[in-house]
């Protein structure tokens, strides 16, 4: 049974850094990408369990913790992946700056998909490489990838971030569109990062890991973890998938150059009570709760004047088109925080193409997310009366 707790006073960014981020903490948070849910009782029991043992030392991943991984691909993604393939790892975003670092050089070109997730912008910057932007067009109802524009990119590239299920749209990218960017990246010798970290919150259509296809074995670098999905991503606990085996041995070569070469104890023994079938069972009451929250805020919100969400397929995000509003970046944020007292992540901050949009998180209770959309209601027409 889904449990949604009061998170204050527990030092958590979604909360307690309100005053900090957005200048005021009378505010309901509705921003960063974690939610208000409890783990499983799968999860808190392993937790429990390790932590009977008064000792914290310096702790391996044991066989176990690449079964829990290779038998939860099997069940939910169809993907028969080996054992060796599999490398740990201590976060997504580390190992994206990790597959930087080690498939290209400065100056080398790499894709990414506006609008799109801060810390890919920022991983290519920090590495002196530079962002090709293969900006999403939107198109019947959803966004959707330009390919014209990505072979042209391609050509001046190394390697694509690519972003699967897409944060923010909440895109789940389909058979064909992974088939015509595997086409691409095996034409110019693209490196692909896939960052499949939301893989697991699929509302509508299913998820295709792009490594799975035939052609994409030898050039795909997959990274997932069960932060988002359980909520445990301060365990620090992630994995990356790699078939190739001189890429894979690439990747680890530059992996132990970081020092994050030991695992967090009670991160790997989430990892492994995550992955079972009585944590998939808990996952599968999740998605259902997580849809109909979805489907409620996207009615609610498309009642607001001036604002359009945009139904995800995926994630707990929803990204909103407030383009119609009038106002500038500056005062969409402003609106949401000092009238309608909500925060949210600007839009802006994935990119220019995210201009004019913003992104609302939606895992949290019914109760608390009917009362963050009727606040935007309410603002809207109290603003619309006074103009």
């Amino acid at each position: 049974m889904l449990e949604f707790l009061d998170r204050r006073g527990s030092n958590c960014h979604k909360y307690d850094s309100l005053k900090e981020r957005f200048g005021r903490d009378d505010i309901l948070p509705m921003w960063v990408a974690d939610a208000d849910y409890a783990v499983p009782d799968t999860i808190l029991l392993a937790i429990k369990n390790r932590a009977s043992h008064p000792i914290f030392g310096y702790t391996r991943y044991d066989e176990m913790f690449f079964k829990a991984i290779k038998s939860w691909y099997a069940r939910r993604f169809e993907w028969d992946i080996d054992r060796e393939w599999i490398l740990p790892a201590q976060g997504v975003v580390v190992s994206i700056n990790t597959a930087i670092e080690a498939f290209t050089d400065v100056d080398d070109g790499v894709i990414i998909q506006t609008p799109i997730y801060p810390p890919f912008f920022k991983s290519i910057k920090r590495h002196s490489r530079k962002v090709l932007d293969n900006t999403l067009i939107f198109k019947d109802g959803k966004f959707q990838i330009d390919f014209d524009d990505l072979e042209k990119k391609a050509q001046k590239a190394k390697m694509l971030l690519l972003c699967s299920p897409h944060n923010p749209t909440g895109r789940v990218f389909t058979l064909d569109e992974l088939k015509n960017i595997a086409d691409i990246a095996n034409r110019y010798d693209l490196i692909v990062v896939s960052d499949e970290i939301h893989s697991d919150i699929i509302l509508e259509g299913k998820h295709i890991s792009i490594a799975s296809l035939a052609n994409m074995k030898d050039r795909t670098i997959t990274l997932h973890a069960p932060s988002k999905t359980f909520n445990i991503a301060s365990l620090n606990t992630s994995f990356v998938i790699i078939e190739n085996d001189s890429l894979r041995r690439k990747f680890l070569s530059f992996q132990h150059k970081t020092g994050l070469d030991d695992g967090n104890c009670f991160g790997i023994e989430a990892l492994k009570a995550a992955y079972t079938e009585e944590s998939e069972k808990w996952l599968e009451e999740l998605l259902v709760f997580l849809k109909n929250s979805r489907d409620m805020a996207v009615d609610m919100l498309n009642r607001v004047n001036g604002i359009k969400a945009i139904p995800a397929e995926a994630t707990y995000l929803l990204w909103l088109d407030c383009t119609d509003t009038g106002m500038s970046d500056d005062e969409l944020k402003n609106f949401f925080v000092d009238e309608a007292k909500v925060g949210l992540n600007e839009g802006i901050s994935f990119g220019e193409a995210g201009s004019g949009y913003m992104r609302l998180n939606f895992a949290c209770s019914t109760d608390i997310l009917k009362e963050a959309l009727g606040r935007v209601d309410d603002a809207m027409k109290r603003r619309l009366n006074e103009d």
